[in-house]
């Protein structure tokens, strides 16, 4: 137990030293550490109630992702009825009440329609019911109703894509260690550390970024456009940039080209007038459908439409075969950087509102390390004194360890890029406060030896061999605990668990590893017949 080869003590101390080294920079200044070698700049990120910040609640509304569903849903149809050598004729689709009605024109069609439509239904999630229930009225009106678990498992899957757009969008901004988790059913807690004005962000994140091209509908009456009428197969959207007269426009219903199809969008400036735009860039299939659009259509306006707003209307005066194109508008460069991250980051499968809108400022931050500090130094100078009053020497080796113990604490959140909240710090408290819990129990088991009447190197090595048995069992407890709070907890609880249980790990191998390591050092060099402890 006592008798460490070399390589032993190489296994010890490297880790320990590569900790300690990983904790240094979260000391230093932001000039030093852009100073230092990319794989030093580790550092402990500040959470957003020490740094302050700005924290959003999002909400998305479910009515959306219904209204989105069936509007899909109603594409699908057009789409597989005239597929194939024989088309099945239907009158006009209505989407009242949440749900898509058509009439077969042909009733002996009937049956082979909805034989068409049925695999166009899924499995919604694993309730085992389908996410629209497909029904013939009237012999020949079929009906398409959606689901509760189908709405219920659409809404679950455009929170997720909703989360992680939001997540690409926020990284884009360099913004450092955000936080941003659903909560509920339908909402999503932002909270990014170090930004004060949440107005950038909530611009950002209020995009749905929904890019769409369709053509001008030239056709239209002007007056009935500005009476907010269209022709069949038309709708009339909003164009507040209008140069030529209402704030409306008539585009026609179908898609020509998406934003999902975009492959890059980056914020540039049009080479006649100076003013900020967007470039974009398709990818191979977007391009090639770009490319063909624009080519039947030359001479005819193309409406550039986002979120369901046409920001320009330019006419096409010639093929745009290159697979990129502009987006021009009335932007300013802050404008068009933003709309360029939404469409690098995707489209927001469903729009989010802000429900909830808080800034916390530094000073509270400030406020609460000054504390948390406080507490900290303390609780070591506390735990200090009481280990050197109780087992002299064998003390000083148990503080030593809870010393290296924080250091490396502080480094591997560096290494692991986490984030240290003002839970976070008092789970830095009772790691110091508890871990000492295995030295008390090592050293209290050596004086048990001593009193049996062992040897001073035979009392070590059973206190070290039977205490190691408990040490494992009790920190076992405290890991399955902080496992389940990190996996079910949120926010500060969270916080508090990743803490807790990288000092579990840590104060494990510093109090008895490491000072078994010291405590075999100084009996091999002094060889000693009697213990104070």
């Amino acid at each position: 137990m006592l008798n460490f080869p070399r390589w032993a003590v190489v296994a010890i101390l490297l880790p320990l030293l590569i900790g300690i080294a990983c904790a240094v920079p979260s000391f230093l200044p932001d000039s030093v550490v852009g100073q230092l070698p990319k794989f030093m700049q580790t550092r402990v990120n500040l959470g957003l109630d020490l740094s302050g910040g700005s924290h959003l609640l999002l909400e998305a509304s479910t009515q959306d992702v219904a209204k989105q569903r069936i509007a899909n849903m109603e594409e699908q149809v057009r789409t597989e009825l005239r597929r194939g050598d024989t088309k099945i004729a239907i009158g006009d689709i209505s989407s009242r009440d949440g749900k898509l009605s058509f009439m077969v024109r042909n009733p002996s069609q009937v049956d082979a329609a909805v034989e068409r439509i049925r695999p166009l239904t899924q499995g919604a999630g694993l309730t085992g019911q389908r996410d629209f229930n497909v029904e013939v009225v009237n012999s020949s009106t079929i009906v398409i109703t959606p689901t509760k678990a189908g709405i219920d498992n659409a809404v679950k899957g455009a929170m997720e894509v909703a989360t992680e757009v939001i997540r690409k969008r926020i990284d884009e901004m360099g913004t450092r260690e955000p936080t941003i988790q659903q909560q509920g059913d339908n909402r999503i807690v932002v909270q990014v550390p170090g930004l004060q004005d949440p107005k950038a962000l909530k611009d950002l994140l209020g995009q749905t970024a929904k890019l769409e091209f369709k053509l001008v509908d030239v056709n239209a009456n002007p007056a009935e456009v500005a009476q907010g009428r269209a022709p069949v197969g038309s709708e009339v959207l909003p164009y507040p940039t209008n140069p030529a007269g209402p704030p409306v426009i008539a585009v026609y219903r179908q898609v020509m080209v998406s934003g999902e199809d975009l492959t890059d969008a980056q914020q540039g400036y049009d080479q006649t007038g100076n003013q900020p735009i967007v470039n974009i860039r398709f990818n191979g299939a977007g391009g090639r459908k770009f490319g063909q659009v624009t080519s039947q259509n030359v001479n005819r306006p193309f409406a550039i439409i986002l979120d369901g707003q046409v920001l320009s209307a330019p006419n096409i005066n010639e093929p745009i075969l290159g697979g990129s194109a502009q987006i021009s508008g009335s932007f300013t460069v802050e404008s068009a950087n933003q709309l360029a991250i939404a469409l690098r980051s995707g489209k927001l499968p469903v729009a989010l509102t802000v429900v909830e809108e808080r800034t916390v400022g530094p000073q509270l931050g400030a406020d609460s390390i000054r504390a948390g500090l406080m507490a900290s130094v303390i609780a070591v100078a506390a735990v200090a004194a009481f280990m050197f009053v109780s087992y002299g020497r064998f003390g000083m080796y148990a503080n030593l360890a809870v010393a290296i113990n924080v250091l490396v604490i502080l480094g591997v959140m560096g290494i692991l890029g986490a984030t240290l909240t003002l839970p976070g710090i008092a789970g830095f408290v009772l790691t110091i406060g508890t871990a000492v819990d295995a030295n008390v129990l090592i050293y209290e088991r050596i004086r048990e030896e001593r009193r049996r009447g062992r040897g001073v190197v035979q009392a070590i090595e059973h206190g070290y061999k039977e205490a190691s048995r408990t040490i494992f069992e009790a920190n076992v407890t405290h890991a399955i605990a902080g496992g389940i709070m990190l996996a079910l907890g949120s926010g500060p609880v969270k916080g508090f668990a990743i803490v807790l249980l990288i000092g579990i790990a840590t104060s494990v191998f510093t109090a008895v590893t490491f000072t078994r390591l010291l405590v075999s050092r100084w009996v091999r060099a002094k060889r000693p017949t009697e213990i104070h402890i």
